[in-house]
């Protein structure tokens, strides 16, 4: 083979090998370019976001205080109890019932007793004629000690019988009176205005002194009985509030202090506390409150305790700065209850900062976000077309 060919051939052969190295080349650069594109296009994603989901930094006054707990109870309770014994009556009222003060609620049997009244009363007529008989005798014997007949012996022993009667005839009227008093007794009545909430005795059972009949509870007025700690006790005063969440009962009712018990509880050291709760539909006594009592205020930067996230060793919020996600690490402080939700006062962000709300879940900082406008109502939204 000639020498210019063969180096012809070694030429043609490395332009091949230097073109398909140099496409290859090419090709890869392309995917490479796509691949970052696309990178950048999820990177650059826009998370839309509602009002709703930002809250701004503000300053408020936080309401600190100390945790109660409790039971609510009725001020005005009354146990309806048979006064006498014998077979109840007349019993209608049931759990749930309405009744008034003064309104007859059941009787027991009166028959024993109404005779027991005209026995004594018998008794009291007998007693009555040996009063009349005690006098006549005095009133004679008297008159014959002063024309001297009898001795004054005699005057004397029929004053004393004379008094002896008049004292069992007065003995005699007690004893009506009391038997009149137990006709009374067999009559029951609601001492105070209110619902039935127990019914511990049938119509036609035999009942004893003092049995239990039914309960009635007034639930104009409630109160909660709570237990503080002798430390948490100090900072309490008369005529502080409180915000209770009350199971069953949606909004937080608001209670005040009205009265401490000056002792402590035996064995435990306690001081019990007690709250006038404010009205509400749905409040029974026995359901169980919790909430704050408002011992001091404080003014600071605060957020709901909800957007401060602790999945990280340090707590932290999500910022949003110039349509980015931050994680900004934060200091909290005091909490307390405003409007009805926890607060919490923060350290490490400016006011009117924009943060998550908790419900938002936790976003990897730097993802881009775009907050909606907060919807317009459609009457503020309507402008009147004027000089039309």
């Amino acid at each position: 083979m000639k020498p210019w060919l063969k180096w012809a051939l070694t030429a043609l052969v490395l332009a091949v090998l230097a073109s398909g190295v140099w496409r290859a080349l090419s090709a890869r650069k392309v995917q490479q370019e796509a691949v970052a594109k696309m990178a950048t296009q999820n990177t650059q994603a826009v998370l839309q976001l509602s009002a709703a989901d930002v809250v701004q930094v503000t300053a408020r006054e936080l309401v600190t205080g100390v945790a109660l707990s409790g039971a609510l109870k009725a001020v005005n309770t009354a146990m309806v109890k048979a006064r006498v014994p014998g077979e109840l009556q007349g019993l209608t009222v049931r759990e749930g019932d309405a009744v008034k003060a003064g309104q007859i609620i059941a009787r027991v049997d009166a028959t024993e007793y109404n005779a027991r009244v005209q026995q004594a009363q018998q008794q009291a007529q007998a007693a009555k004629a040996q009063v009349d008989i005690a006098r006549r005798n005095f009133d004679n014997n008297r008159s014959l000690v002063q024309q001297g007949f009898i001795s004054k012996t005699a005057v004397d022993t029929s004053t004393a019988s004379l008094a002896a009667a008049e004292a069992t005839y007065r003995a005699a009227q007690a004893g009506a009176q009391v038997a009149a008093k137990s006709v009374q007794d067999t009559v029951l009545r609601a001492p105070i205005s209110g619902l039935i909430s127990q019914r511990l005795a049938q119509p036609g059972e035999r009942v004893g002194v003092e049995a239990r009949i039914v309960e009635i509870v007034d639930l104009r007025q409630l109160e909660l009985e709570a237990s503080l700690s002798a430390s948490e006790s100090v900072a309490v005063r008369v005529g502080q509030s409180a915000v209770l969440q009350i199971e069953g009962v949606s909004p937080p009712v608001t209670a005040k202090v009205i009265r401490i018990n000056p002792s402590t509880t035996v064995g435990s050291r306690a001081v019990l506390v007690y709250l006038s709760v404010e009205a509400a539909p749905g409040l029974r006594q026995g359901l169980f409150a919790q909430g704050t009592l408002g011992t001091e205020r404080v003014q600071a930067l605060a957020v709901p305790l909800s957007a401060v996230r602790t999945d990280q060793p340090q707590p932290y919020v999500q910022l949003i700065s110039g349509n980015k996600v931050l994680h900004q690490t934060v200091q909290m402080g005091a909490r307390g209850e405003r409007d009805g939700q926890t607060l919490v006062a923060i350290k490490g962000l400016v006011e009117h900062a924009s943060v998550l709300v908790g419900s938002v879940g936790p976003l990897r900082a730097g993802t881009v976000v775009q907050v909606a406008a907060p919807a317009v109502p459609a009457q503020a939204a309507s402008v009147p077309s004027g000089g039309q």
